[in-house]
């Protein structure tokens, strides 16, 4: 019983000296790993608040959109680029102010947005994206190859049907109806049965084929 006692005593006694010697380590480590996770805690709080105000602001912008208020329009595209340019929200708006300047031919002020928007996207869907609206800018402004070249250099496939219909137009105005056929047969092949866009490129497809017989 003794031997018994002498061993927890002699245990007992090590550990206070161990802890005499690594006691303020410990201590330290065990702060540090709070200060950790409550700043991991206080980052995660704080990025949910801010892309959920980023959220806010991007539906009050197309609340402005739906109600043609041009000027909060502006307003709410440069506070979304400004303020939260980490978001995919902030992509959204440079996009859409790009889509529309193109819809109004305003051409001149479409390429600042793209670039912004392709300089902040992250997610390979929002890149995918915004590439698929430069080379719609290409194809606006006649540059039919550089079109091309651009929907081929998308890296994903969220908007193949769209991109392969682009493609297929850039390629009717290069003249190569063929290359053309194949790209309008992708972009059905790429879209459901009841997308909507199927018919239009159906019809593309039945022009190219009367186009083929006239010329035969």
């Amino acid at each position: 019983m003794s031997f018994d006692v002498y061993d927890d005593y002699e245990q007992g006694e090590r550990v206070q000296q161990w802890l005499r010697k690594n006691g303020v380590s410990i201590l330290v480590g065990i702060v540090l790993g709070l200060v950790l996770i409550f700043g991991w805690q206080q980052w995660k709080s704080h990025r949910a608040g801010h892309e959920q105000a980023a959220a806010g602001e991007y539906s009050a912008l197309q609340a402005a959109v739906a109600q043609n208020k041009t000027n909060e329009i502006d307003v709410r595209t440069e506070g979304l680029l400004k303020d939260y340019s980490d978001t995919a929200w902030a992509v959204f708006a440079a996009g859409e102010r790009a889509q529309r300047n193109l819809l109004a031919g305003q051409l001149d002020k479409v390429g600042g947005d793209l670039e912004w928007a392709k300089a902040h996207a992250k997610d390979e869907t929002l890149q995918s994206l915004v590439e698929l609206r430069i080379a719609q800018l290409k194809f606006a402004q006649g540059k039919a190859e550089e079109a091309i070249a651009t929907v081929d250099a998308m890296k994903g496939k969220s908007f193949a049907a769209i991109a392969q219909e682009l493609r297929g137009d850039a390629l009717v105005k290069l003249g190569r109806h063929d290359d053309a056929r194949k790209a309008y047969q992708a972009a059905i092949a790429a879209m459901g049965d009841s997308a909507p866009q199927r018919g239009v490129v159906q019809t593309k497809l039945d022009d190219l084929a009367v186009a083929g017989k006239q010329g035969a």
